[in-house]
């Protein structure tokens, strides 16, 4: 680091305490102007909450923040801005039903005689999007933009907002490689013109890849920080988790059973909207058990869709043809709720929306489908006992942080949120396990040992679709590989079989 400079970013001895437990201990970061600072640990280690401090969102118990060497003290992000500090969250803050110029120009629209200047508001974000490379629909409701197009949107708010300081928080856990690609070609432009950037990601490749720095945080403490260039990513992974992390499991052959775990047979559905193209067409797909098969595809073309048919048949809307089966049992006109009952476990894709009770102790997420479960009911009674007791040990096993089972599942970071939902499914001791984006948003450690109890799943005999955007796992774990384009399968492949760069050509459609 050049010595001498002004920081862009300083935290001194910067503390944070979240009921008992101690998220933020003594953090000290600086940051290089004009750089990509990558802000990396473990799920729960702080990052997350020290950046929201940085932003306002959070004050902190003790220390101090400088900007551009001023000492800054604020109380809600509207002093952060004005100090020209903007922050993309994980979870994007965007009003759905309205347009993305609406979402943009909230609590920052432009006036003239009174009335919001739109035409003004508009040609002035119409050039940042051209100079900055994010075209944008500005009258489409958000809820009907794809997760890309969102994120350039909360990009464009910042920088409509002169941001010169730009945090972005786990910015590729949505995006598929195209998109992530685009993103970070987006961010070596922002930076060569002077933008400084804070990326906290748990994806190695991509810190080795784009930034220029690197602060570590684990347990609440800062525990490492170096020049990209003069590290590993397993020097990182060691820095993160406190001990070697296997950054590529070893997956030995599988060895398939005969009897299917999954059938599905010309599955169609019609698009949404008079004379739409078929959102599913004619797909049909096998997995036996003792196998892993993988579905890629570049998100939009069916993924949803197909997770969507098999797990609710009786709710899909617009089936024109298909059956669906698990384990020789065909549940095409069965209720979800049946269909688990089968023994089938689902990492949701959406764990937000999907997976949790975000309003709701985490004991209560935990036993979400499980309270049918002989072990935590008896005659339509909980065994509050049992149930606790489970969860506690879960909690233990998947090192869901903080343990504490009476917090709202919505106040966990991202990360633990994901090893809950993991903690539950595997829970049931699946013969069936369809894991979507089982990693999303995961720290190393934790990608390691979902990884291994996926493999024990299958090694055990389960039958497990796997559906990711992530190339390095579909390649790493997959048995099979199905490649998804436009609703149809177009391509299959054994373990060992295809590149990654031929993988993504035919997610492209080559």
């Amino acid at each position: 680091m050049a010595e001498g400079f002004t920081a862009a970013v300083e935290l001194r001895e910067l503390s944070r305490r979240c009921g008992n437990v101690a998220a933020n201990a003594g953090i000290n970061l600086r940051v290089e102007p004009g750089t990509i600072h990558g802000v990396i640990g473990e799920n729960g280690a702080g990052k997350s909450t020290a950046m929201k401090i940085l932003y306002g969102v959070m004050q902190p118990d003790s220390g101090d923040i400088f900007i551009d060497g001023k000492k800054c003290v604020w109380t809600s992000p509207t002093d952060a801005i004005a100090m020209g500090v903007g922050m993309v969250h994980q979870h994007f803050m965007l009003a759905g039903p309205y347009s993305a110029l609406d979402n943009i120009l909230l609590g920052a629209e432009p006036r003239r005689w009174g009335m919001i200047d739109r035409k003004r508001a508009r040609a002035r974000l119409e050039a940042l999007a051209s100079q900055y490379g994010l075209p944008v629909d500005w009258d489409r409701p958000i809820e009907e933009l794809p997760v890309g197009i969102q994120q350039r949107i909360e990009i464009l708010k910042l920088l409509y907002r002169e941001a010169r300081i730009l945090i972005l928080d786990e910015p590729t856990a949505v995006l598929t490689p195209q998109e992530t690609n685009d993103l970070f070609c987006n961010l070596k432009k922002l930076r060569s013109e002077g933008k400084t950037i804070l990326l906290i990601t748990h994806k190695l490749r991509e810190v080795m890849a784009f930034t220029d720095r690197v602060t570590v945080f684990r347990a609440g403490k800062v525990t490492g920080e170096v020049q990209t260039a003069q590290t590993t990513p397993q020097e990182l992974a060691s820095l993160m988790v406190g001990r070697k992390v296997v950054l590529n499991i070893n997956v030995s052959p599988a060895s398939p059973r005969p009897e299917p775990a999954i059938e599905i047979a010309g599955l169609s559905l019609a698009g949404e909207g008079a004379g739409s193209r078929h959102s599913l067409s004619n797909v049909s797909l096998r997995v036996n058990r003792g196998e892993i098969v993988g579905i890629a595809g570049v998100e939009g073309n069916g993924q949803s869709e197909l997770l969507q048919a098999m797990l609710h048949p009786r709710d899909a809307r617009c089936r024109t043809s298909g059956t669906v089966q698990f384990l020789n049992e065909d549940v095409t006109a069965w209720e979800a709720l049946k269909i688990r009952d089968l023994g089938v476990a689902v990492i949701p894709q959406d764990r937000q929306h999907e997976g949790l009770l975000l309003e709701r102790p985490v004991s209560e997420s935990f036993l979400l489908g499980l309270q049918r479960n002989p072990a935590f009911s008896r005659w339509g009674l909980l065994n509050s006992g049992n149930w606790q007791a489970a969860a506690t040990r879960a909690m233990k096993e998947y090192d869901v942080r903080p343990g504490d089972l009476t917090m709202p599942a919505g106040r966990l970071s991202g990360g633990n949120q994901q090893k809950l939902i993991v903690a539950r499914e595997f829970q049931r001791q699946p013969r069936v396990l369809i894991a979507a984006q089982p990693t999303r948003g995961v720290d190393v450690g934790a990608i390691e040992f979902i990884h291994e109890r996926i493999v024990r799943a299958r090694d055990e005999g389960a039958g497990v679709l796997l559906v990711s955007f992530e190339l390095d796992e579909i390649l790493a774990l997959s048995d099979r590989i199905l490649v998804m384009y436009e609703g149809r399968i177009v391509a299959e492949f054994n373990r060992g079989g295809v590149s990654e760069r031929e993988l993504g050509l035919k997610m492209a459609g080559s």
